[in-house]
């Protein structure tokens, strides 16, 4: 039977996982909304060699700009509707009527800004490389494929320039160079230019594409100006808000820059992290500030009806931003990080459901949780006491149900007299605080171990582990209602305890403890950023030492219990425990967004893995009819195999 009622429930679990994965709408595709950056920044950039104080100085330049500013407009009016759409393309519309009355070059260019400003905001596509790109390859690339028309040192004097007709363009040009942004040099390498001898170089991988406009757009700086920006970017913290991540460098200009910092800041900041953009990498938000940032960015593509990308920014916003402080906030002020977690269950709820204005609403809630903890973050580090609850409660929270399931194992080994096999269990949960270890050493030096990562881990474990419990449970106590421990284990057991079924035991040992140390490792280490470190150990001590003590009550407790008691009441601690786990299961999965989450009015008991959506419940529900239906056909089956036989 506990076969049966084993295929039942991974035939549900199946069916959870494939009907509640989320969908997403077609996203805009990239390569229109890049076409459509590239067009409006050109206008921008090139306007001022058409046009000079109203007057055309350039006719073949100025129909070049109609030309383009009117291919602009259909082609934002091409797009797809969303609620961003209208002001974009009033903001279009506007470009083009400065462009048809000549107005001034720095007007344009404004508008153009402003005007690439909505479309990255509507319709949201990559702007920024996915790793930092290597400056000196782009100095190798730009000297093998640039500086026979460009020159070595950009100011167009290559050996074919004099050939070409338009000329190449002059990168060290200070007066074009404030105007061109990174994204434009990356998207004219990438795509060329038409009408003119610039080819393109989408044949090179992305990574070489962005090195090549990094270089290029260094060759308008001197060392003078780099040096200065090193230290405006080592003591101006208005620099650091303004480029607060590869996206802010790439998309913005000089010109843009100098609305908020001075024309002389702007530039030598730019020159020094164009030409060092690693020094971005310490500058890039955390936290709260990545949380509140990452919110934003998921309420743009929401409206730009993306869901998505909407999706992935709340989990993102959840996991990288929020999740890391959990154990300090929790410590300092848990109803506020209860609040938080249901908000945005309920964020990406509504997310899901398309419900945009729901969402915003439920954003500005958010956005005052997420203030208050800053607030609460921003008091100062914990007191010694904070940190020693803290690491003490977070051990035991996770440590608890993996010693029930050793310690379970450890007395039902010892029941059936098979010492031999215990090693494997001793094994397995020493393996998983080795594992632990390594994962600790691997997230602090090594990698950074996303949330979306930890969360299917933690959800997937938890699943599995809740599985074989619940077939574990069923099975034993069919025995134990059956009334034939004594005998089974005597003729039985012994020869079906193979070794297979030991390293059964042994993985079920590692998972169960590893599942617990990997979450406690990573919010062990949040805790230390306080610097309590002799509260932080003190607590980890306590925390060993009660579930010491917890280990050897239980060992003794059920060494002293009749074998049949022993096993029928740990069959219901078995059967709870997969109750349990069923729940942390899909509440992490809903967490990394590979399931979808419902919220319904229910208060969140973590301990007992009850979490406020419908899904946890339902798999919680499903879990415990499972097990109450078979123990209670085993109960009948024992009966009925206890009652005497009628004589014929």
């Amino acid at each position: 039977m506990n076969k049966t009622f084993f295929r039942s429930f991974a035939i549900w679990l199946a069916i959870c996982l494939s009907s509640g994965l989320a969908f997403a709408q077609a996203p805009t595709s990239d390569a229109s909304v890049r076409q459509l950056w590239q067009l409006l920044d050109y206008v921008g950039v090139d306007y001022g060699g058409a046009v000079a104080g109203g007057t055309v100085v350039s006719p073949t330049e100025y129909a070049e700009m109609q030309e383009f500013s009117n291919n602009a407009l259909q082609q934002v009016k091409e797009l797809p509707a969303n609620a961003a759409k209208d002001n974009l393309v009033t903001a279009v519309s506007s470009l083009r009527e400065a462009v048809s009355r000549r107005a001034d070059g720095a007007e344009v260019a404004a508008l153009a800004r402003r005007a690439n400003e909505l479309l990255l905001a509507a319709y949201p596509v990559p702007v920024a490389p996915k790793l930092l790109p290597d400056v000196q390859r782009g100095a190798s690339l730009y000297q093998a494929q640039c500086a026979s028309c460009h020159g070595s040192t950009g100011q167009a004097d290559g050996p074919l320039a004099a050939g070409l007709d338009p000329k190449p363009i002059a990168f060290s040009d200070r007066e074009r160079a404030q105007s061109r942004s990174l994204m434009a040099l990356y998207q004219i390498v990438g795509n060329g230019v038409s009408g003119t001898s610039m080819p393109s170089f989408a044949s090179l991988p992305e990574s070489d594409r962005w090195a090549l406009a990094f270089y290029i757009g260094t060759l308008s700086n001197d060392d003078a100006m780099r040096q200065r920006g090193a230290q405006v970017w080592a003591q101006d913290p208005q620099a650091k808000a303004k480029f607060a991540d590869l996206a802010a460098l790439t998309t913005q200009t000089e010109a843009a820059a100098a609305g908020a910092l001075g024309a002389d800041k702007a530039r030598d900041v730019m020159a020094y992290l164009r030409s060092q953009p690693h020094a971005l990498a310490n500058n890039a938000p955390a936290g709260v500030p990545l949380a509140r940032a990452r919110l934003q960015e998921s309420l743009a593509a929401a409206r730009s009806g993306d869901r998505a990308a909407s999706v992935r920014l709340a989990l993102s916003a959840y996991l990288d931003g929020f999740e890391p402080l959990e154990p300090v906030l929790s410590a300092r002020n848990q109803p506020l990080m209860t609040d938080v977690e249901n908000s945005m269950l309920a964020y990406r709820a509504a997310l899901a459901a398309g419900k945009v204005e729901e969402a915003q609403t439920v954003a500005r809630q958010l956005d005052g949780l997420f203030a208050k903890a800053q607030a609460e973050l921003d008091a100062g580090t914990a007191d010694p006491t904070t940190t020693f609850l803290g690491a003490l409660t977070i051990l035991l929270r996770e440590g608890v149900e993996a010693l029930l399931v050793v310690v379970g194992m450890l007395a039902f080994l010892r029941k059936a007299q098979r010492p031999d096999v215990v090693r494997h269990v001793h094994a397995g949960w020493v393996a998983a605080l080795a594992a632990g270890g390594a994962t600790w050493a691997v997230a602090t030096y090594v990698v950074d171990i996303s949330g979306a990562s930890r969360e299917v881990t933690e959800g997937l474990s938890s699943l599995f582990a809740a599985l074989v419990l619940l077939s574990v449970g069923l099975w034993m106590h069919q025995k134990s209602s059956a009334g034939r421990w004594q005998n089974y284990l005597k003729d039985k057991l012994s020869s079906a305890m193979s070794r297979r079924s030991a390293w059964a035991l042994f993985a079920l040992a590692f998972i169960a403890v590893y599942r617990e140390v990997f979450e406690t490792v990573l919010f062990f280490s949040a805790l230390a950023v306080d610097g309590n470190g002799g509260a932080l150990l003190a607590g980890l001590g306590t925390g060993v030492v009660i579930l010491g003590v917890i280990a050897w009550v239980l060992l003794r407790t059920s060494a002293r219990m009749p074998i049949g008691k022993f096993f029928s009441i740990s069959s219901v601690l078995v059967a709870l425990l997969a109750v349990v786990l069923a729940g942390k299961g899909v509440a992490g999965l809903q967490e990394a967004g590979w399931l979808s989450a419902s919220p319904i009015a229910f208060p969140r008991v973590e301990m007992l893995g009850m979490f406020p959506s419908a899904e946890t419940m339902t798999a919680q529900a499903v879990v415990l009819a499972i097990a109450l239906i078979g123990f209670w056909l085993n109960a009948t089956a024992g009966r009925r195999a206890s009652a005497p036989r009628k004589s014929a």
